[in-house]
């Protein structure tokens, strides 16, 4: 087969972005929620951000504020659960990004936090495509962060040797 040939006086065109200028450090906290369902099964809440990945709830660290407040806030704001026990510091995940000419450093705490009272009761932010408790294991294959899954696994085996 014969190839076209090319067009003459026609560069390529490759869009770059802006060099980076600057870098921020940036905190947020969040949460794995769990409960107990009818037949004591755990199960996970997640949420579905405006971009379809399902996550956990989680915002920035506000100005005097302390990570495990912020997940506790950042829950009740994103949810609407009302009644929650933050337990176990199950630890940071630190990922970077880029925001127009600035590069974002960000740690994210994450809790594992036990819902209380009427789990069923949510009342999510508008800006979420969705919100839904999961079985375990289906939570484990929605959840888009791999770092965010290795934690969620912890968080589990911590449920487990609080049965005890």
């Amino acid at each position: 087969m014969k190839r076209p040939k090319p067009i003459q006086g026609i560069k390529r065109l490759v869009s770059r972005p802006p060099a980076i200028t600057e870098a921020v450090s940036e905190t947020t906290s969040g949460g794995i929620i769990f409960r107990r369902n009818k037949n004591d099964q755990v199960e996970i809440l997640l949420i579905q951000d405006a971009k379809k990945r399902w996550t956990i709830p989680k915002g920035h660290v506000e100005p005097g504020e302390e990570p495990r407040g912020t997940a506790e806030r950042e829950i009740q704001e994103e949810t609407g659960l009302e009644e929650m026990k933050v337990m176990n510091w199950l630890g940071k995940v630190n990922f970077r990004y880029r925001r127009n000419k600035t590069l974002v450093l960000m740690v994210m705490h994450i809790y594992l936090v036990e819902a209380l009272g009427d789990t069923n009761k949510l009342n999510p932010e508008e800006w979420l495509s969705d919100i839904k408790w999961f079985p375990v294991n289906e939570a484990i294959d929605k959840i888009e962060y791999e770092d965010i899954t290795k934690l969620m696994l912890l968080g589990l085996k911590h449920i487990r040797e609080q049965k005890r």
